[in-house]
């Protein structure tokens, strides 16, 4: 583990010369030594410390409690007063900086010692529990969202579902068999959406606990995606067409892990016919080059927006021109989770109008 680094920020030059080589017999590591607030803020800005020691009177205008408080407020740094001064109006101005340490002229090696790793401990604590607060923000940020996302999913497939067991109230004579084959149609499909939800959220969880095993094993990777191409092709009113690239043989085999490579795949493609005009192309490319597989899924679709594209795989996130059309914002939270788990890359080009291609690239 490498020593702290500290900014000596102090005067007064033989003091500060004492106080780096005080330091230096220590064990940590020196960043330099200035002698004013405004050089302390510069050089905190371009070294970036892990703790600075402060003198309280420095030269120019700005004293070392208020470049301290700046310190805190731009960068989160432990600062350590070093001081001739311990009388009660300088106490009450270090006060207000809220200082990791304060010591007194003359001070000994141990003093010093204890004060800074104290301060370093002090700030390492801070951070930890700034970022539980952040995560547990952020968990209840997802929380409110799978709510909300929820609610307005589940609703309309509950009502086509109640409409169509409404069916059984009335006479067989009430309803065309073309007219009670159609509801009864909606209702499947409003239960194939319910649970398409269900395990979008249980997949998701899945994949952020880690609890997914990577599990390699031979696939005879061309077979497989016409296998799962074939019932996206039977629904959808798009044209999927798959074409290889480097392929030794059609039965050529890879280490590949099948579950996480059907999760990619399929809500790749599923987002393609969703986001693509009837009628329209989609072309889903199977290239294996030296040592890495990649699957380039491309449609003719609504394309993403540039500000959309940062956000893309975020949980729940859905890009801002999809309208009325149906979904949750999960499938690429889940994409991006299991390519990372098989170690590979996913990249994504769009334009709004244009299209999109989604390329996965897993090393071999």
């Amino acid at each position: 583990m490498s020593p702290a680094q500290i900014l000596i920020v102090e005067d007064e030059t033989v003091i500060a010369l004492d106080i780096e080589e005080s330091l230096i017999r220590l064990g940590y590591g020196v960043t330099g030594t200035v002698d004013s607030a405004a050089a302390a803020l510069a050089a905190v800005a371009q070294q970036r410390p892990d703790l600075v020691l402060m003198d309280i009177h420095l030269q120019g205008e700005q004293t070392g409690v208020a470049a301290a408080m700046q310190m805190r407020q731009a960068y989160q740094l432990p600062v350590v007063f070093l001081t001739a001064h311990a009388d009660a109006a300088t106490l009450a101005q270090v006060k207000a900086a809220e200082p990791f340490g304060y010591i007194v002229k003359p001070f000994d090696l141990r003093d010093l010692s204890v004060t800074i790793e104290i301060a370093l401990n002090r700030h390492q604590a801070e951070l930890s529990v700034q970022r539980a607060l952040e995560q547990e923000q952020a968990l209840n940020q997802m929380k409110s969202q799978f709510v909300s996302i929820v609610s307005h999913e589940f609703r309309n497939p509950l009502s086509a579902v109640l409409f169509s067991l409404d069916l059984l109230d009335y006479p067989p004579e009430a309803f065309s068999p073309e007219k009670r084959h159609s509801y009864i149609q909606r209702a499947k499909s409003a239960v194939e959406r319910m649970n398409q939800l269900l395990e979008d959220v249980l997949i998701m969880g899945e994949t952020e606990s880690r609890c997914f095993d990577y599990q390699p094993q031979p696939l005879p990777v061309l077979s497989f995606c016409q296998d799962l191409i074939e019932p996206f092709q039977t629904d959808a009113s798009q044209v999927i067409e798959l074409t290889t690239v480097g392929l030794s043989a059609p039965a050529q085999s890879f280490n590949l892990d099948e579950r996480l490579l059907r999760h990619i795949l399929s809500n790749l493609l599923s987002n393609a016919i969703k986001y693509s005009p009837a009628g329209s192309k989609i072309q889903f490319r199977l290239i294996h080059q030296a040592r890495q597989l990649c699957f380039q899924i491309q449609d003719q679709g609504i394309g993403i927006a540039a500000d959309d594209q940062a956000c893309l795989f975020n949980s729940f996130y859905r890009g801002s021109n999809v309208g009325n059309i149906p979904g949750t914002g999960l499938g690429l939270a889940i994409v991006k989770q299991c390519v990372e788990i098989h170690q590979g890359q996913i990249t994504v080009e769009s334009q709004p109008g244009t299209g999109t291609t989604f390329t996965v690239t897993l090393g071999l």
